[in-house]
């Protein structure tokens, strides 16, 4: 069972920083083979939402940012070591909670979802509100999920 910690950036132990930092490059430079600045200023207004092992490697991650009327979840990530065990579902739970939180003004909640994903995330009741369109190579679409209050 995953336990989620959800932490502003100036409240991050360098650890930790590391260890988020070194997830995303692995996932999303190095597995998916894809040259770009991974690391934006984003991360410094973002709550970053993940969970460790006991050896302080994230095994799951997400972050979330305030947008006014939206709240965007971003960089979602599992390590290749946790995936096939649910770790997904439940990390996308957990951000879309914590995305209420952070921005409990918004009316909706809104990610850049890779296109192989949509299916994952329409079971959340997210809805597709673009074509499929390239970034960094990949397929990618933008996806909504309205927050009922």
């Amino acid at each position: 069972m995953l336990t989620f910690k959800r932490v502003a950036f100036a409240d991050l132990t360098t650890t930790e920083l590391f260890a988020i930092y070194k997830l995303r490059t692995e996932i999303f430079v190095v597995e998916q083979a894809c040259a770009y600045q991974e690391v934006d200023d984003l991360d410094l207004t973002a709550q970053h939402l993940f969970s460790l092992d006991t050896d302080g490697q994230v095994l799951a991650y997400a972050r979330i940012m305030d947008e006014g009327d939206q709240v965007r979840i971003g960089r979602v990530a599992v390590a290749k070591r946790q995936r096939g065990q649910g770790s997904g579902r439940t990390l996308v739970t957990q951000a879309i909670q914590a995305a209420q939180t952070v921005a409990p003004q918004a009316q909706r909640i809104v990610i850049q979802a890779q296109a192989y994903l949509q299916a994952f995330y329409a079971s959340f009741g997210f809805e597709p509100v673009s074509d499929v369109y390239l970034d960094t190579g990949i397929p990618h679409l933008d996806m909504v999920l309205k927050i009922s209050k």
